[in-house]
């Protein structure tokens, strides 16, 4: 007779609802208020980060998150006026 054990340590769920978020790009667009051609644009050319489920374009959240805040500090302000 086999006996497995019932006790184990549960994974704890992501605090969060956005720790793991994917978006599609109807829902990015939405995010950035952008239009979904912008998207489109941007993951086709890599500029954006992204990958593909079955052929759609899906984003990670917090990758966007990242991206935005790299797209932020990577902006020199022009000093010679």
């Amino acid at each position: 007779m086999l006996s497995f054990s019932t006790s184990f340590m549960a994974m704890p769920m992501p605090t969060k609802s956005t720790d793991s978020t994917i978006m599609t790009i109807g829902e990015l667009a939405n995010y950035l208020k952008v239009t979904e051609r912008t998207i489109y644009r941007l993951a086709g050319a890599k500029k954006i980060p992204s990958f593909k489920v079955g052929g759609s374009w899906r984003f990670s959240k917090v990758d966007i998150d990242k991206w935005i805040a790299e797209q932020s500090t990577s902006i020199e302000p022009n000093l010679s006026n």
